[in-house]
């Protein structure tokens, strides 16, 4: 059972009759519409995964879906929280410099510059659709714990400001899907070209920590 609990920010006055929608990965396959009740809440006989909540069609939420969810709005008209974060939560500018090998991927209707290994040269040119085109030019497909996992990553940075260590990406998922598969051998065969440190952290638009391997 996973529970969204909606309510306004300023007073803390639960926000009804407020359509709720889950978007599950890894394929955004979406539950029906859920109205909040008079406590805010709409309720998912949904087992807990990786996606986003969708609040009246705008996204509030990204990451892991399970319990209970609580999503405080100044106003139901802000903006949504987009899976590109917030400025000045994720590093701006170019990371370039001269004599830098770079490619580029197409994504949708646009050219998005990496170095030679894969990483942004922008990181505010991140998106999901950014992350499945470069796992798919590496020739990995992204599965429930890829995005689980991609989520982590970008929120530790959010949080932290820094990339997240092995040991904290062993931690967090140990916890998650349990000793074997969250161990440190279990996320480098998640990610077979370099690692989550590596692979990882550039699916998720961020550059590897200095020294991780």
């Amino acid at each position: 059972m996973i529970t969204v609990r909606v309510y306004m920010r300023a007073t803390g006055e639960p926000l009804k009759r407020t359509p709720v929608v889950l978007e599950l990965d890894p394929d955004a396959e979406r539950t029906p519409a859920i109205p909040t009740d008079r406590q805010g809440e709409a309720r998912f006989d949904t087992e807990a995964e990786s996606g986003k909540v969708l609040v009246s069609g705008v996204e509030r939420y990204h990451g892991r879906l399970g319990g209970e969810i609580e999503i405080g709005l100044w106003s139901i008209l802000e903006p949504e929280d987009s899976s590109a974060g917030n400025p000045g939560e994720f590093p701006a500018g170019s990371n370039a410099y001269e004599g830098m090998e770079t490619r580029a991927l197409r994504i949708g209707g646009r050219l998005v510059v990496t170095d030679g290994e894969g990483y942004l040269v922008n990181p505010s040119d991140w998106s999901e659709d950014f992350a499945r085109a470069l796992a798919e030019a590496e020739g990995l497909k992204l599965d429930a714990r890829h995005w689980a996992m991609i989520r982590f990553l970008r929120e530790h940075f959010r949080q932290h400001g820094t990339q997240a260590s092995v040991r904290d990406m062993v931690k967090h998922f140990r916890t998650e899907w349990g000793r074997d598969e969250g161990s440190s051998a279990a996320l480098h065969r998640l990610f077979p070209r370099g690692g989550p440190q590596k692979q990882g952290n550039r699916l998720a638009g961020l550059l590897r920590t200095k020294g991780e391997h």
